[in-house]
């Protein structure tokens, strides 16, 4: 079985030493520049439209830099992991004046379009410093302790999603991405759903490793007996829904769902058009033949509770996908797409927001819960209890859905 569907790496990094950390950011780094590469080569002058789902490629390669430099080497509280103070004096970075440019919790995201970014080149040689000063620090940590180290994983973590997101915006403007690491996987056919047991399970964190604040809380939740999904749903699955003029009925939408289908007029899933009796999919800047063993992606949740009224199914609570993963590691897959679920992100018990203050508290909007991760998501990044979010009417991440039996 694939690394992907394994939760081997649930603990790699979030446990890992030093030597490990400093071989990872480098790692990280390389796939960072490899990408932002991709974009260079596809886009002149790296201009993007200006939109919610984007940002512009300079600034994201200089934020991934800046915002492991503030929480490391400028941090003179980085010792303290996460109960530092976020809001301790930080000392002078590479680049005079990148907080203006590049603290997302203070530039505004329509901004970023019309800041004074430093060209590529330049931008590169902050990162390479920005770096340096990083593993120079790492190498002076006396201890493999979870307090000292809480930062230089975080900033690796951090780093990690914005690759992934870096991925899904290549996907959205057209810019092929050839590494074989970031493509789809096809499914097999599906299997019987498994069946499992209820009664109490836990959810949240507890003990050593690394956890991001919003999985900390450990707690008991009591589930029924339920059937669920073995793997995600394939396009081969989802579009018989779509071909029986499942977009055009309302009874299978909810208000939010039929509000977001007015708003947008969809026909269909995006990056999908009709050829005749068959499929293509928009994937490396152009049109080509869709497969219909990958797994559906680009779904909003409005979609996936749409296919599931019509196909008599449910979404999972994140507690029954957890339990689900972690009880049958061997029959449950995933990793192809993140999945939506039921449930709505909110805080555990007892949450404590952590020094990076935006991450979870802001967001406890009734936005869902995404589980799992994606073809894109870096392997060491993957873990069965992280919790992912976004707005239900996201369609350029790579999104799908598992389904539970009524």
């Amino acid at each position: 079985m694939s690394p992907r569907h394994t939760l081997r790496h649930d603990t790699d990094l979030r446990q890992a030493g030093r030597e490990a950390l400093a071989a990872a950011l480098q790692a990280s780094r390389a796939d960072t520049l490899a990408t932002f590469s991709a974009f260079e080569r596809a886009l002149p002058h790296l201009v993007v439209p200006q939109r919610d789902e984007l940002n512009p490629p300079l600034w994201e390669l200089g934020h991934v830099g800046w915002f492991q430099e503030w929480w490391l080497a400028r941090n003179p509280h980085r010792a303290l992991g996460a109960v530092a103070d976020p809001d301790v004096a930080r000392r002078p970075g590479v680049r005079a004046g990148s907080d203006a440019l590049y603290n997302s919790s203070m530039v505004p995201h329509a901004s970023r379009w019309s800041l004074p970014l430093p060209v590529a080149h330049a931008t590169r040689e902050d990162l390479a410093a920005q770096l340096s000063r990083t593993l120079a620090l790492l190498a002076d940590v006396q201890h493999d302790d979870d307090d000292a180290l809480y930062f230089f994983r975080l900033a690796l973590f951090h780093e990690d999603m914005h690759h992934e997101a870096a991925v899904y915006m290549a996907q959205g403007l057209g810019v092929p991405i050839d590494d074989p690491r970031w493509q789809p996987a096809v499914l097999p056919l599906p299997a019987n759903d498994l069946a499992l047991e209820g009664g109490p399970v836990r959810l949240g964190h507890a003990g050593a490793g690394f956890a991001f604040d919003n999985e900390l809380g450990a707690h008991v939740v009591a589930l029924a007996p339920y059937r669920i999904g073995r793997q995600v749903l394939r396009w081969a699955d989802f579009l018989p829904f779509v071909e029986a003029g499942g977009y055009a009925q309302a009874r299978w939408w909810t208000d939010a769902g039929r509000a977001w289908l007015a708003a947008t007029q969809a026909q269909a899933p995006r990056f999908l058009q009709r050829d005749g009796p068959a499929w293509r999919q928009w994937r490396h800047g152009r049109w080509g033949p869709l497969d219909p063993a990958l797994p559906a992606c680009h779904l909003t949740q409005h979609e996936a509770l749409a296919w599931c009224a019509w196909a008599g199914r449910r979404l999972p609570t994140e507690a029954e996908w957890e339990t689900a993963a972690l009880r049958c590691p061997q029959d449950f897959r995933w990793g192809d797409v993140w999945e939506w679920t039921a449930s709505a992100f909110a805080p555990y018990p007892g949450f404590t927001p952590h020094p990076y203050r935006d991450y979870s508290a802001p967001w406890f909007d009734g936005r869902p819960v995404l589980r799992g991760a994606s073809f894109a998501t870096q392997p060491r990044l993957r873990s069965a209890g992280y919790r992912n979010y976004f707005p239900a009417e996201r369609n350029d991440i790579f999104a799908g859905l598992r389904t539970c039996a009524l």
